[in-house]
């Protein structure tokens, strides 16, 4: 029996729904167009899942972009180098960049910049998501490239990224962004920025840019000329108007347009505004390469940054360093003109040994040491060897005044027991044998054109460069003192061929100009000698680099330094040199002239300046050191020629308009002050020899009183033949590092009782 509940309905018959008492309708069902629209749980979860896949991209994209280093366009720098008084002398490197802080910027210029380029600068966030999306869109749509970046953005494209407009560089550019902003403060970011722009003319950072444009460092930039250069930076091509005159007006507008953003800001006043007028840039110049005499003068100071440790190789390559030198530009100019006028314009194309000609000179101030004109060749793109440093050219006689300084200085006495001074007698025979302890050493030095001057005072034989007086005395005083001498001068200990024999007083040493400019000045400072020096400062992003403070010491007493002045007064009032009047001033000098005519020299100073000037024989395709004979039309080239011609005409334009000075000489150094000491003999020279006669005129016929230099045997031609060379021993210096070797071309060497032993050399000239 089955129970059944009361009520119970009986079964529905098939095809019919049931419902429940008191249920709710069912929901209408969609049909047609109305199932293709999306629920409002559909638009929510596609945003949902839309910024789950952004939030994650985003947090990807954060955590794999990381910033990069500098990419090498931007952290390359180049080197600038200064004149003394802060003009520029050249810059190295391809990158015309200089680096400042931003203290070195003007405020007024900083806002000038943020007002044209970023107004919100200080106050948005690293991107500026708006101006993105905008430029992007057109980027994909074809409607050409925008940019819609930050200052911050446009500094990581300029430091850490390239130039493309693609959306893979903005998409690093995005991240890398908003971490340095992160990382760094809006300063720094602003500094990097001004650093890196580029406002066209090669000009990469607000430095450069200011020289480029006004001639200034960025510190000194008026607000009116920072408004320019923020203007450039849009498009440096469209408002350079000295490029693009037809520019003018645009630039104009683009200038006005950074002012009112200025004064909109608050960051000049309505008056200034008014007050301001346009700016009009400098011409374009070419760019300050290393043409001319810039390449040798930056060749120069890199080295005397390596050789005194101020400075290596590898840190100065990478650039930023901002170079103050000692060197002066009027001088500078005036040793350029010099050279040119006296020598370089008087050489013919059509005479092959005048393809030869070389020219080197250095001028150092006397008190400080430091170097204030250099002249190292044509130019350093023709000629890369620096004629004013190189050390491979023989000195010649320009190393007598060493012998006599170091005779004073240890108080040496002749054969016969006489102190060496000034009036000392000497016997100035030609091939006279040189002794040593009342013992012939076998050399006989010969004398130009093989004159004999008999008993001889040093004066005299100074102003004529007698060379058996000299090579006489180098052994009464010692070789080796002699050398020691030299070295405290400031000829340098690792001068190649100055060895401590007999050699040495004849000049076989092949010093550089500089060398025996530095060794000249000290007998100018009265024998004392500073450090030289061609820096004086340098600094590299603000930050001071350490230049040793130059010191000054007693390299010879002064009694032996102002009896040797007093001796090359001599030589330029009437002896070899008589060409270095042409300085107008109190002078004392030297000439010097190589054997075979390679090279000739003019030693000289006055007592403000010491200048040392080389003229050298040197075949541009083989490197080979060769004669002068007939260059520029003259028969021989000597050192009382061109090289005391330019060193009258240098010293007359560089001290012009500055008072004369006399040669403050101790008592009894002059041998024509009474309480010098008197002449041992008062013997004559030979008839017809009169020392106090001035010498034949420069470039005149073979009897040149410049007496060691080999006349030619046969007239000179354009492919000069070497002179006869004697053959009984009376051959005096060594080989010549251009040419043969030291044993081929000769040579002197001491011998045991530090005397000469002749070699089967050339001689060598005054």
């Amino acid at each position: 029996m089955t129970n059944e509940p009361n009520g119970s309905a009986e079964p529905a018959d098939e095809g019919e729904t049931t419902e429940a008492p008191g249920a709710p309708d069912a929901a209408p069902t969609r049909a047609g167009w109305r199932r293709a629209v999306p629920t409002w749980r559909m638009v929510l979860g596609a945003f949902m899942l839309l910024a789950l896949v952004i939030t994650g991209g985003f947090v990807t994209g954060y955590l794999l972009v990381e910033i990069p280093p500098p990419n090498s366009g931007a952290a390359a720098e180049s080197n600038v180098y200064l004149y003394s008084d802060g003009s520029q002398l050249a810059r190295d490197g391809e990158v015309n960049r200089e680096s400042v802080k931003l203290a070195q910027v003007p405020r007024k210029v900083q806002h000038a910049v943020l007002a044209a380029e970023d107004r919100d600068f200080h106050n948005e966030s690293a991107i500026d998501l708006k101006a993105m999306l905008r430029a992007g869109w057109n980027m994909v749509t074809g409607g050409g490239k925008q940019s819609g970046s930050t200052i911050t953005q446009q500094y990581v494209k300029n430091y850490y990224l390239d130039q493309d407009q693609t959306l893979t560089r903005k998409g690093k550019e995005f991240f890398i962004a908003i971490k340095l902003d992160r990382e760094v403060s809006k300063n720094e970011i602003l500094e990097g920025y001004l650093n890196t722009s580029y406002f066209g003319r090669n000009a990469y950072g607000i430095q450069s840019a200011a020289q480029a444009y006004y001639g200034k460092d960025a510190e000194d930039l008026t607000a009116a000329q920072g408004a320019y250069l923020a203007a450039l930076v849009n498009s440096p091509n469209a408002y350079d108007i000295s490029a693009h005159p037809e520019n003018r007006k645009r630039a104009e507008a683009r200038w006005h347009y950074v002012l009112d953003g200025m004064v909109k800001e608050g960051w000049l006043s309505e008056s200034a505004r008014k007050k301001a007028k346009f700016p009009v840039p400098q011409e374009a110049k070419p760019s300050t390469g290393l043409s001319g005499q810039r390449g040798y003068l930056v060749e120069a100071i890199k080295n005397h940054l390596f050789t005194n440790d101020i400075i290596d190789e590898r840190r100065l390559a990478r650039g930023g360093f901002r170079i103050t030198t000692t060197l002066q530009p009027s001088k500078q100019k005036a040793l350029e003109k010099a050279v040119d006028k006296r020598l370089m314009d008087k050489l013919s194309k059509d005479r092959k040994v005048d393809r030869y000609v070389r020219a080197g000179g250095t001028s150092i101030d006397p008190k400080s040491g430091k170097v204030v004109a250099m002249y190292g060749g044509i130019d350093y793109t023709k000629q890369y060897v620096n004629n004013a440093t190189r050390r491979d050219y023989q000195v010649g006689s320009t190393f007598k005044p060493f012998i006599f300084t170091s005779a004073v200085e240890n108080k040496s006495s002749t054969q016969d027991g006489q102190a060496i001074n000034a009036n000392t007698v000497y016997d100035g025979t030609n091939k006279r044998e040189v002794v040593n302890d009342g013992r012939g050493t076998g050399y006989a030095p010969e004398n130009e054109d093989h004159r004999s001057y008999g008993p001889i005072p040093v004066t005299t034989a100074m102003d004529k460069s007698v060379n058996s007086v000299f090579a006489q005395m180098g052994v009464d005083v010692g070789p080796q003192k002699v050398k020691d001498t030299a070295i405290s001068l400031g000829v340098p200990k690792n001068t190649p061929n100055m060895p401590a024999d007999g050699s040495l007083a004849l000049g076989v040493a092949t010093a550089s100009t500089l060398d025996m400019a530095k060794a000249y000045a000290t007998l100018a400072n009265h024998g004392e000698h500073p450090d030289y020096s061609l820096v004086q400062k340098i600094t590299r992003g603000g930050e001071v680099v350490r230049v040793p403070r130059a010191e000054t010491k007693r390299a010879v007493d002064r009694g032996a330094a102002d009896a040797t002045t007093a001796i090359l007064r001599s030589v330029v009032q009437g002896g070899t040199g008589t060409a270095a009047q042409a300085a107008g001033r109190p002078a004392a000098g030297k000439t010097g002239t190589a054997e075979e005519d390679r090279a000739a020299w003019f030693a000289g100073y006055t007592p403000e300046l010491a200048t040392v000037v080389s003229v050298m024989g040197q075949d541009p395709k083989s490197g080979q050191h060769k004669p002068l004979y007939g260059a520029a039309g003259l028969p021989r080239v000597n050192g009382g020629g061109f090289p005391a011609e330019i060193w009258g005409d240098y010293t007359a334009a560089a001290l012009r308009g500055k008072p004369v000075k006399e040669f403050d000489l101790k008592s009894g150094t002059n041998p024509g002050d009474p309480s010098a000491s008197p002449p041992p003999n008062s013997a004559s020279p030979p008839p017809g020899e009169d020392p106090s006669q001035p010498p034949p005129e420069t470039g005149g016929p073979p009897t040149s009183n410049d007496p060691t230099v080999p006349p030619p045997s046969t007239p000179p031609t354009n492919e000069p033949s070497t002179p006869d060379l004697p053959t009984n021993g009376g051959l005096v210096g060594g080989g010549d590092n251009g040419g043969d070797s030291q044993g081929q071309d000769g040579g002197v060497e001491g011998n045991t009782n530090g005397g000469l032993i002749e070699g089967p050399g050339v001689r060598r000239g005054d």
